[in-house]
């Protein structure tokens, strides 16, 4: 499932956020990278032990622990600190799937990557190239958001960075290892949350309502790895 989050960041905490990053100091994106990935990446990253890095990580779980779209398609079980990276002159990420688990930074505790989130500080307008392109099940998928939103996709997913032939491109990605595994199960339960919210706006006495919420909670129960 590949789902966008609008507005994830106010245009105020885009701009502080920005003009951080802008005075920041970066480094070579291929230090992060494993080997068959170092040769397909040319970027910028903030240091994982950035205070800046460390303190917009803070802003974007702090948001995305209150957005009830993401914590319905993701239900995140953990999420590895946000980081951060820059594209410009020809930079550009050619095609990977990401590593399957990573170690949250200062701990032995590991997060199996279910869901690809990237968070964009860049408006479309400032800069060309630098499309986010997913393959998978539901297709070739081609992103360029609006500052400030973000978009989920299943970690198992092929994709890359196209070159950012002018301006900057400014962006933040990280990984959430969900109570359910599968991402076709996810996206059931998203589906049926969906629905059920929709009914308790429109009808909130249905008598159907209690049957649905407890059969997505049973599915849950089901499925979920807690």
């Amino acid at each position: 499932m590949m789902l966008r989050i609008p507005a994830l960041l106010t245009p105020e905490e885009v701009r502080e956020c920005r003009q951080a990053m802008e005075a920041a100091d970066w480094q070579d994106g291929r230090t992060t990278a494993g080997h068959l990935a170092a040769r397909v990446k040319s970027n910028l990253q903030l240091p994982v032990d950035s205070p800046l890095a460390q303190k917009m990580g803070t802003l974007i779980l702090d948001k995305l622990s209150r957005n009830p779209l993401y914590l319905s398609a993701a239900l995140p079980l953990r999420v590895l600190p946000p980081r951060f990276n820059r594209y410009e002159g020809g930079g550009t990420y050619g095609n990977h799937i990401d590593n399957a688990l990573f170690v949250i930074p200062g701990t032995a505790i590991k997060v199996r990557t279910d869901v690809s989130t990237t968070v964009f500080f860049s408006a479309p307008d400032e800069y060309e190239g630098g499309e986010l392109v997913v393959e998978d099940t539901f297709g070739h998928q081609s992103v360029k958001l609006a500052a400030g939103d973000a978009i989920l996709y299943p970690g198992t997913s092929l994709h890359r960075v196209n070159p950012v032939t002018q301006g900057t491109r400014y962006a933040s990605f990280f990984w959430t290892q969900s109570l359910v595994q599968s991402d076709e199960q996810r996206r059931l339960l998203f589906d049926l949350d969906q629905s059920i919210q929709q009914l308790t706006a429109d009808c909130p006495d249905h008598p159907r309502l209690s049957a649905l919420s407890g059969t997505y909670h049973n599915l849950l129960r089901m499925w979920s790895q807690a």
